[in-house]
């Protein structure tokens, strides 16, 4: 586990720090270590929602360090795209909610990791960009997929090709951050809506956002019937029956995510 990656548990709810100063830049090992940690948090059935932040005032995170790149080795090149693939794939199939708490700039593979996440917070003086192409690069952590599904193809294309930064009140106007709030408020409302996730039945939460994500890979109708079987499947958990019984006893579930 690397330090770089600091992971805190708060009831439900597990908190990872990107904490690499002064930029909290991408590394292989802390790239290898997140996907490792996001791994074991889905392997933890205490854990129904995950929060992702930036150490510090000024940065999320700046993305990859350069300086990996600079001797233009096509190994080096293959070898990183594949553990940051990996990272924020791992991130994106996360079987919870994740929240990304936007706390200052997020740059390159900064900003990517945001797009794995599936909600985003930003603080009001955050500023985002896919600015790859500026040094011979492109975003290869789903960047061009994932901000384009988002946001639509015309603002990925201003961001990506025009190399465009947006701040956090575009961003929002945009679709690319659900929420803005004041300088060092996002981690707090990121932990609020945390809170809002324990709510929920944690097999229904993974259950609701596999048929969301489906969306994005093939059409309605083949994500009709998965609904529905999944709506089924639900029927052999534990979480099912304390979920309507609950309610019908006006009391609060207590969820045991099985």
């Amino acid at each position: 586990m690397s330090a770089q990656i600091q992971l805190e548990k708060k009831g439900h709810i597990a908190v990872l720090t990107m904490s690499n100063p002064p930029a909290n830049t991408w590394t292989e090992q802390t790239l290898i270590s997140l996907k490792e940690q996001v791994e074991a948090l889905n392997a933890d059935k205490d854990i129904f929602a995950l929060v992702l932040t930036g150490e510090g005032e000024k940065f999320f995170s700046a993305g990859a360090d350069l300086n990996v790149f600079a001797s233009g080795d096509k190994g080096v090149a293959a070898q990183m795209s594949q553990v940051f693939g990996a990272a924020f794939e791992a991130l994106s199939n996360f079987r919870g909610v994740s929240i990304a708490a936007i706390n200052g700039y997020a740059m390159g593979g900064g900003l990517e990791v945001a797009l794995a996440c599936d909600i985003r917070i930003a603080e009001e003086q955050a500023q985002m960009a896919l600015p790859e192409a500026k040094v011979g690069l492109l975003p290869c952590a789903g960047g061009t997929q994932n901000l384009a599904w988002l946001v639509g193809e015309g603002w990925a294309k201003r961001m990506i090709l025009c190399g465009e930064r947006i701040k956090a009140d575009k961003a929002k106007e945009i679709g690319l951050v659900e929420e803005v709030v004041a300088t060092g408020g996002a981690l707090d409302k990121a932990m609020a809506l945390a809170e809002q996730v324990g709510e929920q039945s944690p097999v229904a939460v993974s259950f609701c956002k596999e048929l969301i994500q489906k969306g994005r890979h093939g059409d309605i109708t083949s994500a009709l019937p998965l609904e529905r079987e999944l709506f089924v499947k639900l029927f052999d958990t534990q979480d099912q029956k304390e979920g309507v019984n609950a309610f019908l006893e006006k009391r609060k579930a207590n969820w045991v995510n099985g």
